[in-house]
């Protein structure tokens, strides 16, 4: 392992420069895993509007950069459209397959809380696919403070699987610190 390996990421705002790099992390999910409901990996112009959407709204959308690469990214998204949701946000993070189990996560998670908090968010939520070991995901979001909300059972089907959902939610202080 290399000091690279093992150095924090840098943590920054995406720009749309960075968006095929995002763009090619998520589809590698949407193919080859159950950790993303999609079928279909979203084409860059999704992700352009996601940028732009988040960016007006106030709310972070982040990426690690190691080496000069995207490593992995993290954004708030609103939780449900009707204006009553307006300070619950569903967090999604998302690491390159080679930079997993390295800390990026977790960096990524932290700032990305940190941001919500400064947003006025009151409730961060995460919705966790779960082929039965929900693993490295719910483990993180724990970490960080996030408590089970609920599952929901066999709500998904996606490679040949079906598949639970965990809610997890943590709730946000105002002055930028979790209330567990």
């Amino acid at each position: 392992m290399t000091s690279q390996d093992t150095a924090a990421p840098l943590i920054r705002p995406a720009t749309e420069a960075d968006l095929g790099a995002v763009a090619a992390i998520y589809a590698h999910y949407v193919d080859h895993t159950v950790v993303t409901f999609d079928e279909t990996a979203p084409p860059l112009s999704f992700w352009r509007s996601r940028l732009a959407d988040l960016t007006e709204r106030g709310l972070p959308f982040l990426v690690a950069e190691r080496a000069g690469l995207v490593a992995g990214y993290a954004y708030a998204s609103p939780w449900r459209t009707k204006p009553a949701y307006r300070h619950s946000v569903e967090n999604s993070v998302y690491l390159a397959p080679e930079h997993t189990g390295r800390g990026v996560g977790a960096a990524l998670m932290e700032a990305l809380v940190a941001g919500c908090s400064r947003a006025g968010v009151q409730q961060m939520i995460a919705v966790v696919a779960d082929s039965g070991t929900a693993g490295a995901s719910v483990a993180l979001h724990r970490r960080l403070g996030f408590t089970e909300a609920g599952r929901l059972r066999s709500v998904g089907h996606k490679h040949g699987r079906r598949l639970d959902t965990v809610l997890l939610q943590l709730t946000l202080a105002a002055g930028g610190e979790s209330a567990h």
